[in-house]
């Protein structure tokens, strides 16, 4: 899990795609796919709470009126 820590996102989606790439080849064997998938669900963990983290940090830059976090659709557009 440290190593996870040392990652950045971009680098643990990487390695979490190169984990599904290799189990669903299926030439792994059974003790290594049991390795690689216990690795992805800790770096599906590790990239969840970082995107909440993320999430978290949007609501408190984007302040509405007093103060208040203020939701808002990523798909408006002004033209």
């Amino acid at each position: 899990m440290s190593e996870q820590k040392t990652m950045t996102f971009e680098e643990q989606i990487k390695r979490l795609e190169a984990i599904v790439a290799a189990l669903e080849k299926g030439d792994v064997q059974l003790a290594d796919s049991l390795a690689l998938f216990e690795e992805g669900t800790k770096l599906i963990a590790a990239c969840s709470r970082e995107l909440d983290q993320a999430e978290q940090r949007v609501v408190q830059l984007v302040k509405g009126a007093g103060g208040a976090p203020q939701e808002l659709p990523f798909d408006v557009l002004e033209d």
